[in-house]
């Protein structure tokens, strides 16, 4: 089992930067990869950013560029740095840890919302 807390989310202007945080407690050493996501209103929940065991990183072609996807071991917790948002990235934003032959779990959300 993996226990997983986000937090960070906010109100924030067109331009500005944001960073989620997401705290894993559990069997973290047996997590094979890490991802957020989002969900807007009236939309599906999408992948944007991917970290898996050893670093390698896979991004969403609508934040590659401007969001960083990092993990800090001794923390255990991972991190998305959002720079230059927009208000398209309006969104719940889930923290998602993948276990193989257990399958994923998720954290409660955090809201990021981008005004113009």
């Amino acid at each position: 089992q993996v226990q997983l807390v986000e937090s960070g989310g906010g109100l924030v202007q067109a331009g500005n930067s944001l960073r989620l945080s997401c705290a894993a407690s559990g069997s973290i050493s047996s997590i094979n990869s890490m991802s957020w996501y989002r969900q807007a209103p009236g939309k599906q929940r999408e992948p944007i950013a991917t970290i898996i065991t050893g670093g390698n990183t896979n991004y969403a072609d609508s934040v590659k560029g401007r969001f960083t996807i990092s993990r800090d071991n001794a923390k255990n917790t991972m991190y998305l740095q959002m720079d230059n948002l927009k208000p398209e990235d309006t969104a719940v934003y889930y923290c998602n840890a993948y276990i193989r032959f257990k399958g994923a779990y998720w954290g409660q959300g955090t809201q990021v919302t981008v005004s113009s």
